[in-house]
This record gives structure tokens, sequence and C-alpha cells, in this order.
């Protein structure tokens, strides 16, 4: 299945060169990590319950919340 996932440039980088140095994918790594940490038994803290925001307001003219990538171009933005 192909999907899009957001990943830090660093950690991105870091796993590009573990996966040519084992002469490897990086779908076969990511699939490998993924593995290892599922297969671990699932930490049993109680949830965390947030605060609710007060705020009123809204969504910027022209943002779509659907669009991921128009998201981040806007709070990338100076």
């Amino acid at each position: 299945m192909r999907t899009t996932i957001r990943i830090n440039d660093h950690l991105l980088e870091q796993a590009k060169a573990r996966a040519a140095a084992e002469g490897r994918t990086l779908t076969s790594l990511i699939e490998e990590g993924l593995t290892i940490l599922l297969s671990r038994p699932k930490d049993k803290r109680p949830p965390i319950k947030l605060p609710l925001s007060q705020a009123t307001g809204g969504v910027l003219p022209g943002v779509d919340l659907n669009r991921s990538s128009d998201l981040e171009e806007i709070m990338s933005a100076p």
C-alpha cells in the first residue's frame, strides 16, 4: 500500500543512509522499525486529559484543513 508520511529531515537522511549501508530499501527499513515497535507491549500509563481551548475564531480564509501540505506552508511562512 502507498501512503504519504512526514518525517523529520535529519531522521529521514539517517534512515536513507542506514538502508543504503545495509543494501536495502528505505521501505524495508521503515517496515522493520514499525514491526519492532508494534510488537512491543503497549504502555499502560493512564491517558492524559488535555484542556479544551476556549478560544474563538476559525480558519484563515483560503485554508483547507483537508490539505496538510497547504497547512504546512502557511504555518512555516514568516
